[in-house]
């Protein structure tokens, strides 16, 4: 017997299909290149604040141990903002389309972080620090850095959404797209990480050294300055080449009463269309969504940490107490570089390896590799604690290119997470109806969980072992392992990837 109101019910119940956009002839590869680009200059910020901000706010004062608080608004701003901009993206009538203008105005959200972070200590100097207590700059600073954080995931959700538009169904070109993005990523992480690990930029940007702003403090500073050109060009080149069309008038009036209760109750929908998503979602996408998770327990602690491990660990130093911390986060960063430029190279066969081995095979094994790489930086960890040149001279050249050997490889699955777990969420989300840019959200929402626990536990967790950061790479090469048996075991080829190798 029929309910009556049952299909009304089973309407609210599930998410609703988005409004179409207008049928178009597919986008050049060359264009969705462009579109790319942006992610250049997110990554180049990106790259700086991974490589110089966790070193630099220990010199402000902050001690190891709750470095990685600061840290805690990226992972929460995720849980909320991106989510949240997908969700009004999908459904924005704006003339100049739906996820450019999200695009620019994270991208002018990010300069203005960048200045705060980069005269943090200027600021501070201003309000009253003194030389060796600086309650101001870190105060400023960490509104610099969340802020940044906030932009950065105001960005990046819309930046995926629009290739993932753009691609449409095509489970080939949207791996291509993503391969592009990460491509991209990983030229942004180059020049980001070599503009960390040059020392000089002080002697360039020569006004930026001041009585509250040493040569290190002037170094970051410079790079900042440099980041904002960066992100102006690449935002300019990527919203030109996208050319999206608006949703049509026409298009909406066919769903006003529903738009109409959902303009009233806009939060409530959010909110139930977001976590209610979940009930609804196949075995496949929780299997993506458990490994996204475990693979971000693993990766975050290194990006929390890595210049800081080189320079601790590696270099024996310790932060405003000689130079030997400072050399070792300078060789971090060139570390990072390498890695990037192996992450570039590993962008460009992704899409053959996949195609070849499947995706899901492909991220397990990547997923294993990086188990690995943590398991080589505890064993270069304990190897140098037995050495005697500590807090003196620098260390042997044989162990700091061992680490550095390690970094690089790391960019093999680096590669891998920063475009697999897209594409294999946006090809098997399309029959639930939800646009791109809240599929995104969801997907955000395995990474930000993670990177939150990794944010309050890591510190704490470190400091109850005698410090370091080896306790929280312990837990990131278990998690990866794991990470990396549950995707080559659960992971299955879609029917499109098949039946695109057999042809």
């Amino acid at each position: 017997m029929t309910v009556p109101g049952g299909h009304r019910q089973q309407q609210r119940g599930r998410p609703r299909a988005l409004i179409t956009e207008p049928v178009r002839p597919k986008v050049p590869l060359r264009r969705l290149l462009r579109v790319a680009s942006v992610a250049c200059g997110i990554q180049f910020g990106w790259a700086l604040q991974l490589s110089l901000l966790t070193p630099y706010v220990q010199e402000l004062g902050i001690p190891h141990a709750w470095s990685s608080i600061i840290w805690l608004c990226g992972p929460l701003s995720g849980l909320l903002v991106q989510p949240l901009v997908g969700h009004l993206s999908d459904r924005s009538t704006n003339r100049f389309g739906r996820r450019r203008p999200f695009i620019v105005a994270g991208a002018t959200s990010i300069i203005i972080a960048v200045l705060i972070i980069g005269f943090s200590a200027d600021i501070g100097g201003l309000l009253g620090d003194g030389a060796d207590l600086r309650p101001r700059a870190v105060g400023t600073f960490v509104v610099g850095f969340w802020l940044l954080d906030v932009a950065n995931n105001m960005t990046q959700g819309p930046c995926r959404a629009l290739l993932a538009d753009l691609t449409e169904k095509d489970p080939r070109r949207t791996r291509v797209a993503n391969a592009y993005f990460s491509l991209f990523m990983a030229v942004g992480n180059v020049l980001g990480f070599a503009t960390g690990a040059y020392s000089g930029w002080f002697r360039i940007f020569w006004f930026t050294i001041t009585s509250s702003c040493s040569v290190n403090c002037a170094n970051l500073k410079s790079a900042f300055l440099i980041d904002i050109i960066f992100i102006a060009i690449t935002t300019y080149i990527s919203i030109t080449a996208a050319q999206e069309l608006p949703l049509s008038s026409s298009s909406r009036s066919s769903h006003i009463s529903e738009e109409m209760v959902e303009i009233t109750h806009a939060e409530e929908a959010f909110l139930w269309e977001l976590f209610g998503t979940f009930r609804y979602l196949s075995w496949s996408i929780w299997i993506i969504l458990f490994v996204t998770a475990l693979t971000w327990i693993g990766w975050f602690p290194f990006l929390l940490f890595d210049t800081d491990w080189m320079g601790r660990e590696i270099y024996g130093g310790k932060p405003n107490e000689g130079q030997n911390y400072t050399n070792g986060v300078r060789m971090g960063a060139f570390g990072l570089m390498l890695n990037s430029v192996i992450l570039g190279i590993t962008s460009v066969l992704m899409e053959k390896l996949c195609k070849k081995w499947g995706a899901g095979f492909v991220w397990g094994l990547s997923n294993i590799l990086m188990s690995l790489c943590f398991l080589s930086m505890l064993i270069l960890s304990g190897v140098v604690k037995n050495m005697d040149f500590l807090g003196h001279d620098l260390p042997p050249s044989g162990v700091v290119i061992a680490a550095l050997i390690v970094f690089a490889v790391l960019g093999i699955p680096l590669a891998i997470t920063y475009s697999v777990p897209y594409a294999l969420i946006s090809t098997r989300i399309e029959s639930l109806g939800l646009g791109q840019g809240l599929s995104m959200g969801v997907l955000n929402l395995a990474i930000v969980i993670p990177q939150v626990i990794v944010s309050l536990g890591s510190g704490p967790w470190d400091q109850l072992f005698g410090g370091g950061n080896s306790p929280s790479l312990a837990v990131a090469t278990v998690a990866a392992f794991a990470s990396g048996l549950v995707a080559i075991l659960a992971i299955r080829r879609s029917s499109a990837d098949k039946s695109r190798v057999h042809s």
